[in-house]
């Protein structure tokens, strides 16, 4: 799936998005828990970058913990980012908020971040080194040191562990009334839209995007995250 389709398929989906994933809300907050922990060190002026922000879950959550941090939000759907400005309106954290509607790559030049957050993005980057790309990319925009919290979904397709997560997660999203149709077309996209890895090669190309080794710190099913830092001297992967 190219980017294009990609941006149109959450296009699509942003009005009713929030709806849709509602049941799985549990997941999400048990990773902003975490994520809480993880960013707590982090100055009281901290500047965040949320790559892939959707609807704006993370930085809402983020926002409510910490008055002073300021966000930038970046996301190639402008239905989706549209739903963000309006929740952080509506939470009155917009004035704290820059909006970026594109891909990382355009986002203009300004000052470092103190960390950044990107879940579940990354996974529809099918070229390896694209996706070690991207990740620099965001390593760019980090001060050196600057920490990284991400997730995708990761497994060994070809194990029989993966035949295992893959029943369970379907299960799952039938019980939190994902239509059959939508089910369906979630594991065919899994198999070829989706670049779901070991998680171990997952980590190889964040540390690939200049990063030092990153740390698992969550699994849920199929999506596992990582705590990565961004070396002092960002490297550009080849």
């Amino acid at each position: 799936m190219h980017q294009d389709e990609i941006k149109a398929l959450f296009d699509q989906q942003a009005a009713s998005y929030d709806a849709q994933w509602a049941k799985t809300a549990p997941i999400r907050s048990c990773l902003h828990l975490l994520l809480g922990s993880l960013f707590a060190e982090l100055p009281t002026d901290a500047r965040i970058l949320c790559v892939g922000v959707g609807t704006g879950d993370e930085l809402l959550y983020l926002a409510s913990k910490h008055p002073g941090w300021r966000f930038t939000a970046v996301e190639p759907s402008g239905s989706m980012l549209d739903i963000c400005r309006q929740r952080a309106e509506k939470e009155g954290v917009v004035s704290r908020c820059t909006f970026h509607e594109g891909y990382l790559a355009s986002l203009p030049t300004m000052e470092w971040h103190d960390a950044a957050t990107c879940f579940l993005v990354s996974q529809f980057i099918l070229n390896q080194v694209e996706r070690s790309r991207f990740f620099s990319e965001i390593a760019e925009r980090l001060k050196p040191g600057g920490i990284l919290a991400s997730s995708d979904l990761a497994s060994d397709v070809d194990s029989r562990e993966y035949d295992v997560l893959l029943h369970a997660w379907m299960n799952m999203m039938s019980a939190a009334d994902i239509s059959p149709e939508a089910v369906e077309r979630m594991r065919k996209a899994y198999a070829h839209d989706v670049g779901v890895l070991p998680p171990d090669k997952v980590a190889s190309i964040i540390e690939a995007g200049g990063f030092e080794l990153p740390v698992p710190f969550f699994q849920a099913g199929l999506i596992h995250a990582w705590l990565s830092k961004r070396t002092y001297q960002s490297r550009l992967a080849t």
